[in-house]
């Protein structure tokens, strides 16, 4: 079977959103390479519609623009995408593959993560926003809901640092076994939970110490009630998936009425933010 390769100049920061909704479209194999991403879709499934409809999504960002189209014979689409996947040096962790060499700083914590997409793997700005402050965050026995669990690599990092037991949850259908592989690998099965879905998998009555939301703007802002009434008394609440012109918007949110803004950290142009309740 042959393939359509589409050349995409595109921000690096940002490459991660366009490879969700290019997944809608049936792309099935991507390339990074800075600010440019190479997306692959069968060529029976790619047609002169389907062209116009990325070339409309892609300009729709700043800076986006389709360089190139070529055609070219099959390719194992999944190990150029593994060898593109390094180790991360995040703060107090290294987020690496099992197929990638990593060296552990002193006093460091590894977290292992196998991706079966290219979400939570380190190269998100919005994890390592996170990742960086958990350490700060993250007491002894606390308890974790970590909204958008992706590969599970909060959760997994939460439990590392002391936290007693995490939950997460998502609506990919990737995310929950991707998770549960993560946590074999991490010896972290015993203190996590992973379903799919979304807020309505939470078990009843529950509260948490820490709750972390990473998602997208508009989700976020719709789960925040639920995710603001989960957090115990004195708990913390840390989210992101955020630009740095949401700030205001989020700040201005009913729900967190009442609720004390601690910080805001930012990294090029997306931001976290947290409350304590």
């Amino acid at each position: 079977m042959n393939y359509v390769r589409l050349h995409i100049q595109f921000p690096e920061s940002i490459q991660e959103l366009l490879i969700a909704e290019l997944m809608d479209y049936d792309f099935e194999g991507f390339e990074q390479e800075r600010d440019l991403l190479i997306a692959s879709i069968p060529q029976q499934r790619f047609d002169d519609v389907k062209r116009e409809e990325i070339e409309r999504l892609v300009v729709s960002y700043e800076g986006g623009q389709l360089v190139k189209e070529e055609l070219v014979e099959p390719q194992n689409w999944n190990k150029n995408w593994e060898d593109s996947i390094q180790a991360q040096y995040i703060g107090d962790f290294v987020v690496r593959p099992t197929w990638a060499d990593g060296d552990l700083p002193e006093e460091g914590i590894e977290i292992l993560i196998d991706p079966k997409m290219a979400f939570g793997t380190g190269y998100h700005a919005t994890t390592r926003l996170i990742l960086s402050w958990l350490p700060e965050i993250i007491k002894d026995d606390v308890s974790v809901l970590d909204a958008g669990t992706g590969t599970g690599i909060l959760s997994i990092a939460s439990i590392k640092l002391g936290a007693s037991y995490a939950f997460g949850f998502d609506i990919d259908d990737w995310s929950k076994i991707n998770a549960e592989e993560n946590a074999i690998l991490n010896k972290v099965t015993d203190e996590c939970d992973f379903e799919l879905g979304s807020i309505e998998t939470i078990p009843e009555g529950e509260v948490y110490d820490v709750v972390l939301g990473n998602i997208n703007r508009n989700a976020l802002i719709e789960l925040l009630p639920t995710l603001v009434s989960k957090v115990a008394v004195g708990g913390d609440l840390i989210i992101s998936g955020l630009l740095e012109e949401d700030e205001e918007t989020i700040l201005a949110l009913d729900a967190l009425k009442g609720a004390e803004h601690k910080e805001t950290h930012q990294e090029k142009e997306w931001i976290a933010m947290w409350f304590r309740l």
